[in-house]
């Protein structure tokens, strides 16, 4: 699957006195040219998975936003077990609740 980041561009935003990247002030003349609601159709803006946004914000909201590592294999390590707790809290939660239906 082939993803391009999109960065919502302001009103105001000028590619004349833009001194960053190249992408970037390309991107605002098409925005300026196409107008916002053109523009977030062709570039997908907005167009957010709910259920994966959800449980990323949930895992976020639980063990905070910050890592401890430092190495990327480390970083991605952590972020694993991250998500490893939270599923296996879930399980849980979801297996006492059955059991409360049971009873």
């Amino acid at each position: 699957m082939k993803t391009k980041p999109v960065i919502k561009i302001r009103k105001n935003a000028s590619s004349d006195r833009y001194d960053g990247s190249k992408y970037r002030r390309r991107a605002i003349r098409e925005y300026q040219q196409k107008g916002y609601r053109t523009w977030t159709k062709e570039n997908d803006y907005g167009m957010r998975w709910p259920g994966t946004e959800g449980v990323i914000s949930a895992v976020k909201r639980k063990f905070g936003e910050n890592c401890v590592n430092r190495s990327a294999g480390d970083l991605e390590a952590e972020g694993y077990q991250r998500f490893w707790v939270y599923d296996y809290i879930n399980q849980g939660a979801k297996e006492e609740a059955k059991m409360r239906i049971h009873d």
